[in-house]
């Protein structure tokens, strides 16, 4: 069971002249009064006697006084904590009268809670760290969200570069009719020089047509006496004749024409295949960005579960992109009360022995504020023992010039569903 503060009794502390207080174990209890009358100087005593030299007050003496302080604290687990003398002696007292000192308070006393302040007017990601510190994730969770900015940024980059692709592939010209591949001259050359000399082996087969039959003219004429050169060349001349009928000349005409042409063709080829390496890298780059998405949306889904595994100290409280959220709103959007909710639960958890906060000026809190808080630490079973510059009904007591003047026999409490 958590520890909670019993009674009070102090003298001569900063402002105080003598005050008695035993605060409500469950709830808030509101120490009220005018300004510079020794309200503030309650919990700084709370906070002395508790936590130690740490928050040992400069000057602890009340002015003017010629007695040295004297603090008295009664826990309800039965440890009596006293502290006396110009040096603020301590003094713990467990129920078996046995004594203890500094360590025994520390095992139950969060430091945190003796100054919620502090916790309340930290940065956003101070508070952030404080509860992922101690729930025991904060070094997952930042890998997670370092490990999500940097795929973000490079999936920015990439979509930027694959529109600027994109926009550049549409405005490239297009051609049709040409080939898919830049032409070769020499390629080109070499055609026409294979197809002459095929004409060319053409023109030898006609020009030795022809010296056959002058041959066989020859012999013609002098058929008796050369019947035998005659006849050879006769054959000759039928074998010379039927080469001559299976031969088509081809035409170097599309040759010269693409020789001729060959420098505008290429430049539409490289046209044509500079629109699709272009295309093709904007399709690249788009695939890479929702692979990047993908990886994105896992992440984040990383970061739900690892958070939502946690053992956080209130629903709804999560931290997102270093900054403490609680439902769905940022530190700085959180009404006052919600703010004041976060800050005595991160408390709370972390140390549950701890069953007490200590809040100053609560006077910027309206008087629903003000029970929203109250009906929420009744069911949370939390104490909260905090200041206010009000004389008004919400006021356990009123401190006058560091006397308590009682307004009630029995402290304001509020609880759950009152308001």
């Amino acid at each position: 069971m958590s520890v909670k503060i019993n009674t009070l009794e102090f003298e001569n502390v900063k402002r105080i002249k003598a005050v008695q207080l035993a605060p409500a174990k469950n709830g808030l209890t509101v120490i009220g009064g005018d300004n510079a009358q020794g309200k503030t100087s309650v919990l700084d005593a709370i906070a002395w006697a508790l936590g130690g030299e740490k928050f040992r007050p400069s000057s602890p003496k009340r002015e003017g006084s010629v007695t040295d302080p004297h603090l008295k604290v009664t826990l309800d687990n039965g440890i009596i904590v006293e502290r006396s003398g110009k040096n603020g002696a301590l003094k713990v007292i467990d129920p078996a009268g046995n004594k203890g000192g500094q360590t025994l308070l520390n095992s139950f006393v969060e430091q945190l809670a003796l100054d919620l302040p502090k916790f309340l007017n930290s940065t956003g990601k101070e508070k952030a760290d404080t509860l992922l510190k101690i729930i025991g994730v904060g070094d997952k969770l930042y890998q997670l969200e370092r490990t999500e900015k940097t795929t973000y940024d490079r999936r920015t980059e990439i979509g930027r570069i694959a529109d600027q692709k994109a926009k550049f592939a549409k405005e490239l010209p297009t051609y049709t009719g040409v080939p898919d591949e830049p032409l070769s001259a020499a390629d080109l050359i070499q055609s026409q020089q294979e197809i002459m000399a095929y004409n060319a082996e053409n023109l030898r087969k006609r020009q030795q047509r022809d010296y056959y039959k002058s041959q066989l003219e020859v012999a013609e004429t002098a058929l008796k006496q050369a019947q035998e050169r005659y006849d050879a060349a006769l054959n000759n001349f039928k074998l010379a004749n039927v080469d001559i009928s299976q031969l088509e000349d081809k035409s170097t005409e599309e040759l010269e024409r693409n020789i001729a042409e060959i420098d505008e063709i290429n430049k539409k080829v490289r046209a044509n295949l500079d629109r699709e390496r272009a295309e093709q890298e904007a399709k690249d780059l788009r695939d890479q960005y929702n692979e990047l998405t993908h990886q994105i949306e896992n992440l984040r889904q990383e970061r739900r579960e690892l958070l939502e595994g946690a053992d956080l100290p209130l629903e709804g409280l999560s931290v997102e992109n270093g900054e403490l959220i609680y439902k769905g709103q940022k530190w700085d959007c959180m009404s006052s009360s919600e703010q004041l909710i976060v800050g005595a639960s991160i408390v709370r958890k972390l140390n549950p022995d701890c069953g007490f906060v200590l809040l100053d000026k609560l006077e910027q809190l309206d008087s629903k504020t003000l029970e929203e808080f109250g009906s929420w630490l009744e069911t949370q079973g939390l104490q909260a023992i905090a200041t206010r510059v009000s004389t008004g009904d919400e006021c356990a007591v009123i401190i006058e010039d560091g006397m308590e003047v009682r307004k009630v026999t029995e402290p304001k409490t509020w609880k759950a569903g009152e308001f």
